[in-house]
């Protein structure tokens, strides 16, 4: 059994969450894990020194307790056989992994709004730090345009995905 895991993340409320969702009607044998499911409780959240609860950093996050429901869905990842051409079907599980590391700033509009100064004075640095570890690593980041609308960065994504997935003969595509 074959496991693609695929990881979204991007601004706080900026709709990864509306994506993962989206693309898991549409994939078979996909599960998804929330970052936001694994905050700590906020007694525990520092407040920064205008007051503001510090969720935007990894310190917020049991990653722990997140990477313990990541290796145990790679250990109980239940699949069937994703093929259309049965003689060379395998199967294959697919887990999205979707978190908060921050894009898309210039953009960012959402109800209800942040405090004043929350973004400028937290998210966003908080998003140039952690995009530049991110451009640190040596994993293959594809970086999506917020600007687009939902339909347009699912469609670029699902489509992402399925080569990805034919590519590694996980998915058979017919014309």
């Amino acid at each position: 059994m074959k496991t693609f895991i695929i990881g979204i993340s991007g601004v706080t409320n900026g709709g990864k969450t509306t994506l993962a969702k989206n693309l898991q009607k549409h994939l078979p044998n996909c599960s998804i894990i929330c970052q936001d499911d694994f905050f700590k409780p906020e007694s525990e959240i520092e407040t920064d020194k205008n007051g503001f609860l510090q969720y935007d950093v990894l310190e917020a996050l049991n990653m722990e307790k997140m990477m313990s429901a990541i290796s145990s869905w790679k250990e109980n990842a239940r699949c069937s056989v994703v093929s259309t051409d049965w003689e060379s079907a395998e199967e294959i599980a697919i887990l999205i992994i979707e978190g908060f590391l921050l894009f898309n700033y210039n953009t960012r509009v959402y109800e209800p709004p942040d405090s004043p100064g929350y973004f400028d004075g937290h998210v966003w640095p908080m998003y140039l730090k952690h995009r530049q570890e991110m451009q640190d690593i040596t994993w293959e980041v594809v970086y999506l345009d917020g600007t687009k609308s939902k339909e347009d960065l699912f469609l670029q994504v699902y489509e992402d995905l399925i080569q990805q997935l034919a590519k590694q003969k996980c998915l058979q595509l017919t014309a």
